[in-house]
Parts: C-alpha cells; structure tokens; sequence
C-alpha cells in the first residue's frame, strides 16, 4: 500500500465556513504526517477588488492587511493548540487563483493544497469562476477539497 507523506501543506483561507473547516482538517492531516511535517496558512488579498474603488488609498489595504493578521495569528494558535510545532501563514496580495494555484506552492514548497469547497452556485461559477475549481485543475501538487458536509 502507497504509504504518502505531505511534510508541507498549504491552507488558504479567506475567513469562510468552508475555509474554517478545511483550515481544521488540514490541522488533523498535518499532526497525521508527523513532526515534520508544516502547516503553511495562507490569505490572499484580492486586489481586483480594490480596483473599482473611486475613493481608493492606502488605508484600505492597510486596514483589510490587518483585519486578515489578527484572523490568522487566530490560526496559527488554533494550530499550535492542536499540537502543531511548524505552522506559518503568509498574505498574498493579487489574484487568489493565480497565488493559490502556482505562486504559494512554490514559494512554500507545497506537496499539497487542501482547499473549502466553494461557496458559489452554478451561475456564479459560470460568471466569475471558481478558485477551488482552477487550483483543482491546474495546481502542480495534489490538491485535497474539503467539503462542508
């Protein structure tokens, strides 16, 4: 029997229901593959988002930079309480599909990705698309979905 191991494991997390869980069974999977193994919590800001904005400054992604801190310094003790010794987190700014997908595992060296499954319903998929289902298909590493089920 194939006996897997996945010592770095990448967790984006956006503060949703699905996000949550997935964060809290990416804490079971990574105690499940030892003391080495390392728990990488991942947020990415969207700046997409930020872009349509008239009255745009600095202070805004300051203040959204922030608010996502506080989440995950939440995390990493959730974490740590839990008995992981190798957790980090990082915040990305740009498209999350393009940072989860490719940029994150790289930088982290990522041998799985586990990710909530979306939240969207068909037609918001259809219009804007799903991040959980382009990392799905175009990530390097394997990618865990995490249903809320």
């Amino acid at each position: 029997m194939l006996d897997q191991r996945y010592l770095n494991i990448l967790i984006p997390v956006d503060g949703s229901k699905e996000a949550e869980l997935a964060l809290d069974k990416a804490i079971a999977v990574t105690l499940r593959n030892g003391n080495n193994a390392h728990l990488h919590i991942l947020h990415v800001i969207d700046t997409r988002a930020f872009q349509n904005v008239s009255s745009f400054d600095t202070s805004m992604v300051e203040e959204v930079s922030e608010t996502a801190k506080k989440t995950l310094d939440g995390y990493v003790e959730k974490a740590k309480a839990a008995g992981i010794t190798n957790v980090s987190y990082t915040i990305e700014y740009g498209s999350p599909k393009a940072v989860i997908a490719k940029e994150a595992p790289k930088a982290v060296n990522a041998d799985l990705i586990m990710i909530g499954a979306t939240g969207l319903n068909t037609v918001e998929r259809i219009l804007i698309g799903s991040v959980t289902e382009y990392v799905t298909r175009v990530a390097d590493v394997d990618v865990l979905v995490v249903r809320t089920k």
